[in-house]
């Protein structure tokens, strides 16, 4: 899989732990996200590290507009329960330190979602462990080429768009996951490859 790097992807990869360029926007009283450009410096090298390292697989049986489906992206998952030496990758362990630290909670799970091209996608949505954690915080890192992730209420309603790729975090929280849903569209042009490194807490 070939992924065009970037004159600052190639770096060893930190992140700015200042937080200097986060963007708070108010959905509305409840609900909020945070987007922060470029956090994480290195953002190619993470990503050809986590395709050696993952075993990212096609989940199938998946329940999709009335029919049952294969997932149209490649998903892999890690929890502290049971790697309690650490993360996929020393960087990883940081992020997760540094964001438990600004948001107060204890993120102990990771989920990687690899959209390959522009016909991988993921469907309108929220964050099933919204279900039990009354108030989730959900930290999106995203690495490879930018896609589109769309927000919008429950229900349906005004979306509204951020391209997301070369190292963006892009935080929900507040009632996001109760009162709104997202999704990453299919894109028609060609695209490169894309994967969100999504942090979770209590999620077991």
């Amino acid at each position: 899989m070939f992924l065009q790097g970037s004159l600052f992807g190639v770096c060893e990869p930190d992140v700015d732990s200042s937080f200097l360029e986060t963007r708070r926007v108010d959905l509305d009283e409840q609900s909020w996200i945070e987007y922060t450009p470029g956090w994480l410096n290195g953002a190619d090298t993470l990503f050809d590290e986590l395709l050696d390292k993952l075993e990212l697989r096609q989940r199938t049986g998946i329940a999709m507009y009335d029919s049952v489906v294969s997932e149209p992206r490649l998903t892999a998952s890690w929890h502290a329960d049971d790697y309690p030496a650490g993360g996929p990758t020393p960087v990883l362990d940081d992020v997760r330190q540094t964001l438990t630290e600004r948001y107060h909670r204890p993120f102990d799970s990771i989920g990687f979602n690899l959209y390959r091209n522009g016909a991988d996608s993921v469907a309108w949505h929220g964050d099933s462990h919204r279900k039990h954690v009354t108030d989730p915080v959900v930290a999106i890192m995203s690495v490879g080429e930018p896609r589109p992730l769309k927000i919008r209420p429950r229900g349906g309603g005004q979306s509204r768009s951020w391209d997301l790729g070369r190292g963006d975090l892009f935080v929900m929280g507040g009632a996001c996951q109760h009162d709104w849903e997202h999704c990453v569209p299919k894109v028609r042009r060609g695209i490169g490859p894309r994967m969100s490194i999504t942090f979770r807490h209590d999620t077991r």
